[in-house]
């Protein structure tokens, strides 16, 4: 599905078992980690012959929603564990095109960030504001907030008070907080 990109797309990158790991490991994993969170690309695509993760680049300064002590805890684990299980979302994605076949019925709300690379591109903000995610999940409720792709920690007291609200309206009360 995704071989159409070229290889310098990040899925197709990611594709093979092995490497996207092999070029991660020429980094330490904050500085892998540090180059996922300053993406501010809307194609991430690199130039020919270049892996991604060598095409990002790492914020100079620090995040300003993640202190360097939290980074360090993030990295520490991707440093003992790999990158191998999120890659393997990716390695998954044609098969999970596949099975999407379903209509989801409950009721669910999607908090996606404006500036998120993932919302911005392949289509997904047309497909938002079209209907076309609501014909597929009906009963949604959509909030698109100010941030990038890591909103849950960018933007951690908002995406609560959304989920907060979410759970008010289904439940018919004001949630414990």
């Amino acid at each position: 599905m995704f071989a159409a990109r070229g290889d310098g797309f990040y899925i197709t990158q990611y594709q093979e078992p092995g490497r996207a790991e092999r070029a991660f490991n020429r980094h330490d994993a904050g500085t892998v980690l540090k180059k996922f969170y300053s993406i501010e690309l809307d194609d991430l695509t690199a130039p020919p012959g270049v892996e991604m993760i060598d095409f990002l680049e790492a914020s100079s300064s620090p995040l300003p929603w993640m202190t360097g002590e939290e980074l360090g805890q993030y990295a520490e684990k991707f440093q003992k564990s790999g990158f191998t299980g999120p890659l393997n979302y990716y390695r998954m994605m044609d098969t999970n095109w596949m099975l999407t076949g379903a209509k989801i019925t409950v009721p669910a709300k999607f908090i996606g960030g404006e500036k998120d690379t993932g919302v911005k591109s392949f289509g997904i903000k047309h497909y938002i504001e079209s209907g076309a995610f609501k014909f597929s999940v009906p009963n949604l409720e959509v909030a698109i907030i100010e941030g990038h792709h890591y909103l849950q920690q960018e933007q951690a007291e908002k995406v609560n008070s959304e989920i907060f609200s979410f759970l008010d309206k289904l439940f018919g009360e004001e949630t414990p907080k």
